[in-house]
């Protein structure tokens, strides 16, 4: 009998928690509602079965359970029970099935007008293609990927250099209109999943995949990695931004072409080092970094980091948190650079600067700390000089204090909560894995041995 209770039990519990529970499919976004009704006959039959299963058996337990001088019969087989069984299970199976045929007979058919977006995939980030004018994207090759040339595009394929290229974790797309996305991936298995839109699909290396689907909401909707690609997995976010029309020719009108990027002037370090005096106030004349003003080093950091960070001050991804203070002086600080070309021209200034070793201010249990890095050193690398291929700036050789502050800063959401600065968002998920101050300390302390 209390098995029986159980069972039951369960059977309630269960019911109850599905009418009850908040957890539920996100909102539609898109023409798959078919998915949604084929998810919903499989819940369906499988409810139905598991209800009857359970139920089926506290019958029997209760009905058949021991009793003084009962007697069980043998009845070794039933026809008719076997063919109801038999019929019942081939209806279930059909009907859970069948949906899915038709839906992926529309999967695969893709209407001619679709706008083309490739997904590019990497540990741990998204960037995009698009075809230009002439509708073609140009060829494409793992074998050309360099720092500088990260989709591997062909310089010499005239298809390829009105292809619109989105260095960024985020794409827009316009509204009500069918979009094909070609899935490309550098390195290991991932998934592009969006929630909203139902639909996802494996990017395969060697292989070129696809998905499409027509957005019905406009708005903002998170991309998921929903392949388990490496220690990062989890960090590797993205956004698919749903505009209007108008919007949308908006946005596109400011993205640079192939072409347009390679056409685009390097920084000149002569006129940066003008426009780099209002730097050396805080950060010395040759990128020192001076504690006493709260600036880190500058000096022998990667050119590609240090443009990236004062960009995300002067579009207000960094800075903008009340408790950052120093952060907030930096926003008032690159006001001083007018323009994208400014910013590369001080970058180029900064390049020019000796890398001359700073004075390590943290100690620490080095070999605690070392254990701490190895987490770090996927993206970072095991000596710490960083990988640009992962968005990962140097961290040798650098001030430890400053380390520290942006390591708690990561921590308590101070830095890296902005929606659009994807990779201060993965340093804040990838910061929880130090569980204390003193792992932190151990962890900047061993940094400094590199």
């Amino acid at each position: 009998m209390p098995l029986a209770v159980v069972l039951i039990l369960l059977v309630v519990g269960s019911l109850l928690f599905h009418v009850l529970s908040p957890w539920t499919f996100t909102e539609l976004a898109s023409n798959w509602g078919m998915v949604d009704f084929t998810v919903d006959i499989t819940l369906y039959v499988t409810g139905f079965v598991f209800v009857a299963v359970n139920l089926f058996m506290a019958y029997c337990v209760i009905k058949f359970r021991y009793r003084k001088g009962a007697r069980a019969t043998y009845e070794p087989e039933n026809k008719k029970l076997e063919s109801w069984l038999t019929g019942l299970t081939a209806i279930g199976v059909a009907a859970m099935l069948t949906p899915g045929l038709f839906v992926w007979a529309k999967f695969v058919d893709v209407p001619e007008e679709a706008h083309v977006v490739e997904a590019v995939g990497q540990q741990w980030h998204w960037s995009f293609r698009m075809p230009g004018e002439d509708g073609k994207l140009g060829e494409v090759d793992a074998e050309r990927i360099t720092n500088d040339n990260p989709f591997g595009m062909d310089p010499d394929d005239p298809n390829g250099q009105d292809d619109v290229l989105i260095h960024s974790a985020e794409i827009h797309v316009p509204i009500d209109k069918p979009v094909k996305f070609l899935l490309r991936s550098k390195d290991v298995l991932h998934d592009f999943a969006v929630a909203q839109f139902r639909v996802k699909m494996d990017l395969v290396p060697g292989m070129n995949t696809f998905l499409w689907l027509t957005p019905t909401v406009e708005g903002r909707f998170e991309i998921l990695c929903e392949e388990l690609c490496g220690v990062g997995h989890h960090t590797m976010r993205g956004a698919v931004i749903v505009d209007s029309a108008d919007d949308y020719d908006i946005w596109l009108a400011n993205q640079s072409t192939y072409s347009e990027l390679n056409a685009k002037s390097v920084g000149n370090a002569d006129i940066g080092a003008a426009q780099y005096a209002v730097c050396a106030t805080c950060h010395g004349q040759q990128g020192e970094g001076i504690a006493a003003m709260n600036a880190p080093k500058l000096a022998g950091q990667s050119a590609w980091y240090l443009k990236r960070q004062i960009m995300n001050y002067k579009r207000g991804l960094r800075g903008t948190d009340p408790s950052d203070t120093f952060g907030q002086q930096m926003i008032g600080m690159v006001a001083s650079l007018a323009d994208e070309q400014a910013v590369d021209n001080v970058v180029a200034h900064i390049r020019t600067f000796p890398d001359e070793p700073v004075e390590a201010t943290i100690a620490g249990d080095v070999n605690a700390g070392a254990g701490e890095y190895r987490v770090c050193a996927y993206c970072h690398g095991k000596d710490g000089a960083g990988v640009q291929a992962l968005n990962a700036p140097r961290l040798a050789g650098m001030s430890d204090w400053y380390l520290e502050r942006q390591l708690q800063n990561f921590r308590n959401n101070v830095r890296g909560a902005h929606p659009q600065d994807y990779y201060g968002f993965q340093m804040g998920l990838m910061g929880q894995s130090i569980y204390d101050e003193q792992a932190m300390t151990d962890l900047v302390a061993y940094i400094n041995t590199l």
